[in-house]
């Protein structure tokens, strides 16, 4: 058969009417074997506050039958899904995603622009640290900073204790901090983090995560528990983390 043959076939056999196969059990077009879904699913709506989410419930906007699951997949992410259907699909409802204010964690930055995100990005609370690296990183004096012992860890530096004395002083450290990591409409979790100072051409600023990602499992307990409180009663929705 010449190659324009085969094209007209091609052609005539694409001008057939579709039909619907069954096969295994499923249900299938023949042009290209396309399996046709036995029921349609909806598209995620895209929220950033766990209030939108539970609104979203208890409005009964859209009917949900049988099960359904809430998902905290991680501290910034929940999701709404129905149980298995009968061709053993999902379908996913509400897809939750926080609006995080972002910070440069374990990356030095200059001070000043470490001190402004210090005072918008965390917490503050008597329980931390905040407080006290804000009042030690504005009295460093430059070139000052220096370390000392064997631990790698402990820096010393030069600050200002009133109007015209100094004294050295040890860094701070461990310090503990409640930075913005989660939903705001839950308790952001405390944590340690190593605080570090560099003392070149101007002090730069870092801190590092030192809790071995334990503030993870805390803040989607948190949400967890935030949401089996504002959902109780509705024992249709199962949340796990």
């Amino acid at each position: 058969m010449s190659d324009m043959s085969k094209e007209t076939l091609q052609y005539v056999v694409g001008l057939s009417e579709p039909h619907v196969v069954e096969f295994g059990g499923q249900s299938y077009i023949d042009k290209n074997m396309t399996k046709l879904e036995s029921e349609p699913l909806a598209r995620p709506i895209e929220m950033s506050t766990l209030t939108s989410l539970v609104d979203y419930i208890k409005g009964h906007i859209d009917s949900m039958e049988g099960k359904m699951i809430i998902q905290v997949t991680d501290p910034g992410t929940v999701n709404l899904f129905s149980q298995l259907k009968s061709d053993r699909r999902r379908e996913y409802l509400v897809e939750v995603n926080a609006k995080i204010p972002s910070f440069g964690f374990n990356q030095y930055s200059d001070r000043e622009s470490f001190g402004i995100a210090l005072q918008s990005k965390f917490i503050s609370d008597d329980n931390t640290d905040k407080d006290l690296l804000l009042a030690f990183i504005g009295n460093v004096e430059d070139g000052t900073v220096a370390n000392y012992g064997d631990d790698g860890v402990t820096q010393k530096a030069t600050v200002r204790t009133g109007i015209a004395s100094k004294a050295d002083s040890k860094v701070p450290n461990p310090v503990k901090l409640m930075p913005y990591r989660t939903f705001i409409e839950v308790d952001q979790p405390i944590s340690e983090f190593i605080f570090r100072m560099k003392s070149d051409r101007g002090v730069t600023c870092a801190i590092y995560e030192a809790d071995g990602g334990a503030w993870v499992n805390e803040a989607t307990d948190n949400i967890k528990e935030y949401l089996q409180s504002k959902l109780k009663g509705l024992d249709q929705f199962t949340i796990i983390s």
